[in-house]
């Protein structure tokens, strides 16, 4: 596959990861542009003697690159309406752990009457500002971000929705390999799969998985 090809293919990746970051003062265009650059840094210097998958390779360079943006831009600004919707979340969140429910996104939501994603963009307003990693001397080394305390429970409520949404095989499939970190061979004997069946469930598991938690 030609390089134009190959990049143009991942795209989607580069929209996933730029819709995260909606609603903290830089336009989306903005977000997609470097995060395509990024798409293209991670093409250029992915060395396929590592054994690892491309978007393993090419997620933290994707997003080393949208999250400079917020470093060369300065504070996010975000307006009074979304600060009032994200205090009103965070009341919420900490209502239903104190009753001992996991505070999954969908509850927040149907809670405060608004949408799935304007509750996540409300939650995400309260994160700090984001962290970067340590400069580099290597400049063609990518900049791997470190996600603040926020940005983790987001994530883990979001993939907690996303799982409790998954037919019992599919959830059992996911956390076998990526819980237990079984390979697909033993994942495969255990849900009585070949593994090629696995390997292609799997991926279509991780799409709309990923397809949700955009």
């Amino acid at each position: 596959m030609e390089r134009d090809e190959f990049i143009e293919n991942n795209l989607p990746l580069v929209h996933s990861l730029a819709n995260r970051f909606r609603g903290r003062g830089i336009e989306y265009e903005e977000l997609f542009a470097a995060g395509s650059m990024g798409l293209v840094k991670a093409y250029d210097n992915f060395d396929h003697a590592r054994g690892l998958c491309f978007s393993t390779y090419a997620v933290p360079v994707i997003l080393g690159e949208i999250k400079r943006l917020f470093r060369d831009g300065g504070t996010v600004k975000v307006s009074r309406s979304l600060k009032e919707l994200s205090m009103k979340a965070a009341r919420v969140r900490d209502k239903l752990l104190a009753e001992g429910k996991e505070p999954r996104i969908s509850d927040i939501a149907e809670s405060l009457g608004v949408s799935q994603e304007a509750a996540a963009e409300a939650i995400t307003a309260a994160i700090p500002p984001l962290s970067l990693s340590p400069a580099s001397d290597d400049e063609n080394a990518p900049e791997i971000p470190t996600p603040s305390g926020e940005d983790v429970l987001i994530d883990r409520l979001a993939l907690q929705q996303c799982l409790s949404e998954l037919e019992s095989t599919d959830r059992q499939l996911i956390l076998l390999r990526y819980e237990k970190e079984l390979t697909q061979c033993q994942t495969a004997a255990l849900l009585g799969m070949t593994q090629v069946q696995v390997s292609r469930r799997e991926r279509k598991i991780l799409a709309a998985m990923r397809e949700k938690m955009v």
